[in-house]
């Protein structure tokens, strides 16, 4: 079971799962007695010296889980492919390091990398709506592939399409999970938790047996938060769990990022107030979130590339700000050069790309060919084309 908890880890798990004990009462415990291991096995008098540990909760604590209970978790965790690992090992995440409720163990299925630092958690509602998805979807694949690890929740909707994006860019994505790792929830999306897992973790605070419950899901936001650079809300009601993310990654001084929605639409109501009250950076691209990230964008950001198609006067409109282009080792036609600029990161109906490019439509459907064989579009279902993410 070496390779499942380290013998710190233990003693971690141990005060994890001891009732009356969260992460505030644990780093009390920490900066009370110098050392958890220390701190085990206390006289609920000695316990009551810490901060808001009263006669009831320190006789609680006292008292402690049955060991029998700590193997048992530990078996269970070896069962299912888990390794639990705590604050005091070299691979707990660096920034929940830096929160001042942290959790006191993890479990991880997968693999948590150094590189995970580099990590923008994306976020939103469960009930979106179709332009909700694709632009989840689309900085999952955006994010991915400029190299920053995609965190979310695997719930339904927004958080599902944004792990969707991330894998099927080749990138890596992380699972906070609001459970323990013994099932998927949701179990529509056990097939997207199984992509995940291929390249990324899934990630929980909470025993392998722990089932789904309300009182869950703020703990694992403040994980999404926490272990990121910054958080990205897509889509959120005027009371939507996202919005809590968005308010614990300000509070711990991390970036926050909103996608502007429709103004009549309910579940643009948290994203467009977040932008309006200058909670969040107004986000439309890629760019958008690199030049709020410093130096860390700045070596993410692509090498500025020449522009090789000049747009000439009649020909298709310039690009948005942020948009990718094609890397240069990539000869485009004319009548390439022409479909790629008409066709956007909103799916376009095929029909509307012929009349924008005004070319011959047997041109218009060599060049959506071509440009699909180069891995620059990829075709929708119900004649549907879009940009892919970065080239």
């Amino acid at each position: 079971m070496a390779d499942v908890i380290s013998n710190t880890g233990r003693v971690y798990l141990r005060w994890a799962l001891t009732e009356g004990v969260g992460p505030l009462t644990f780093s009390r415990l920490l900066i009370q007695f110098g050392d958890a291991e220390r701190a085990l096995g206390l006289s609920a008098s000695a316990l009551k010296a810490v901060k808001g540990i009263g006669d009831d909760k320190a006789g609680k604590i006292a008292r402690g889980p049955d060991e029998t209970e700590v193997e048992r978790e530990i078996e269970s965790a070896e069962e299912h492919g888990v390794r639990i690992i705590c604050r005091a090992d070299p691979d707990f995440p660096e920034g929940l390091k830096r929160i001042p409720d942290a959790p006191i163990i993890l479990y991880v299925k997968g693999e948590l990398r150094p590189t995970d630092a580099i990590a923008l958690a994306v976020v939103g509602s469960r009930r979106c709506t179709i332009y909700g998805s694709e632009q989840a979807r689309r900085f999952g694949e955006l994010l991915a592939g400029a190299g920053l690890t995609v965190v979310s929740g695997l719930a339904r909707g927004i958080d599902a399409f944004a792990h969707h994006g991330a894998v099927d860019a080749g990138g890596r994505s992380i699972a906070v999970m609001g459970r323990g790792l013994t099932e998927i929830y949701p179990p529509e999306n056990a097939a997207l938790a199984a992509k995940v897992l291929e390249s990324g973790a899934w990630v929980t605070e909470l025993p392998m047996e722990a089932t789904v419950r309300a009182e869950n899901f703020p703990g694992r936001n403040r994980i999404i938060a926490g272990m990121t650079l910054g958080t990205l809300v897509v889509e959120a009601a005027q009371r939507s769990g996202a919005l809590i993310t968005a308010r614990l990654a300000s509070e711990y001084n991390r970036e926050v990022f909103a996608i502007p929605g429709r103004v009549q639409d309910p579940m643009s109501i948290g994203t467009n107030a977040l932008i309006r009250d200058g909670a969040a950076k107004l986000t439309t691209c890629l760019e958008d979130i690199l030049d709020e990230l410093g130096e860390v964008g700045a070596r993410l950001r692509p090498a500025p590339v020449a522009d090789m198609h000049a747009r000439r006067e009649g020909e298709a409109p310039a690009e948005p700000r942020g948009a990718a282009q094609p890397a240069p080792s990539l000869q485009l036609s004319a009548a390439e050069s022409r479909v790629y600029g008409v066709v956007g990161y909103d799916p376009l109906l095929q029909d509307a790309v012929f009349r924008a490019a005004e070319l011959p439509p047997g041109e218009v459907l060599a060049a959506l060919t071509a440009l699909e064989l180069k891995g620059l579009l990829r075709r929708l279902p119900g004649n549907l084309v879009v940009r892919r993410g970065l080239a």
